[in-house]
């Protein structure tokens, strides 16, 4: 509960005195389920040895990405992890905030607290800066305190990416600017499912309450004027 309270007060912190950037706009879509499966195994090969998901369980979101626990437990699951745990981490906090001088931060709800165009702006907009203790920064998060996780396969880009995203590469990595810049879009659509796994079931009963509500709302006005047509 303390950790919620925190994110929720830097959420109303505003991006200018924390030092973001502008945010680039994101086009993903958590009924693709293929798109959530990729970047679900982005996430496990790039992300989970310093970043959480502790308000998750393996096994929610293996039935709910549509892979079969089996393959689950074999491609994305340490061996000794039960698939019903929760999301954490075996680096422990203290070791986190040595390495990275603060514990690196539990993603679950990085969605609902910055939005998707933020988490996409800032997966691509990590550059090199030689002074920084990683060798790179971030053109969203300015003096940004973690590595470049995918720096292997977007590569390394020379300078802040803009609006149009890196236009130069100090060396190139094992995708094309195309497929990195698709595989932050399915990452950043994993994140967004996370913050609110039943978002699609919600929307989608959303529209039938809104159907029978119209529906009552016939209904009642022709009651109304049932009951009130002799009164003058």
């Amino acid at each position: 509960m303390k950790r919620l309270i925190i994110i929720a007060l830097v959420a109303l912190v505003s991006g200018s005195a924390l030092g973001y950037g502008e945010v680039r706009p994101v086009d993903n879509d958590v009924r693709d389920i293929e798109s959530l499966q990729r970047g679900a195994q982005l996430y496990f090969e790039n992300c989970v040895g310093c970043h959480s998901l502790e308000y998750a369980r393996f096994n929610r979101v293996a039935r709910d990405l549509s892979i079969p626990e089996d393959l689950f437990e074999e491609y994305l699951l340490d061996a000794d992890r039960p698939i019903g745990d929760l999301m954490t981490i075996a680096m422990p906090e203290a070791l986190g905030a040595q390495f990275f001088g603060t514990t690196p931060p539990d993603l679950t709800l990085v969605a609902r607290v910055r939005g998707t165009d933020w988490i996409y702006t800032f997966l691509t907009g990590f550059y090199e800066d030689p002074i920084r203790p990683y060798g790179v920064n971030n053109a969203l998060y300015n003096n940004v305190g973690m590595p470049h996780a995918m720096v292997n396969q977007q590569g390394l880009c020379a300078e802040a990416p803009g609006a149009n995203g890196c236009e130069e590469l100090v060396y190139e990595g094992s995708m094309s600017p195309e497929e990195f810049d698709l595989a932050m879009v399915d990452l950043t659509n994993f994140l967004d499912y996370m913050g609110e796994p039943v978002q699609v079931q919600r929307q989608r009963i959303g529209w039938f309450v809104m159907a029978f509500l119209s529906v009552f709302l016939v209904f009642a006005w022709l009651l109304y004027r049932e009951l009130w047509k002799d009164v003058k």
